[in-house]
């Protein structure tokens, strides 16, 4: 059964929110962010005020896919990190 987007939003908050607190992720993290906001950019039920943010997500997680230091790349983004967190309430 296919997620719908209101999980796919709470796993995408849940991601941003541990990268956020623990400071370190892995990089299936990073990749399954950009298979959320993918989804999520091409459903029509998601609101704007989200999609306005989605493409800085997207490219967060692919950064940090290609990062060769990931920990570093996350701690370099903690104040979007929060933001976002919040933006995805």
């Amino acid at each position: 059964m296919p997620l719908n987007h209101k999980h796919q939003m709470v796993i995408l908050k849940d991601i941003l929110s541990n990268h956020q607190t623990d400071c370190c992720g892995t990089v299936s993290e990073c990749e399954q962010i950009e298979r959320l906001v993918r989804s999520l950019l091409g459903n029509e039920q998601v609101g704007a005020h989200v999609k306005s943010v989605l493409p800085d997500i997207y490219a967060y997680g692919q950064n940090g896919k290609y990062s060769t230091d990931l920990d570093s790349h996350i701690l370099s983004h903690q104040q979007q990190l929060s933001e976002w967190v919040n933006q995805l309430t």
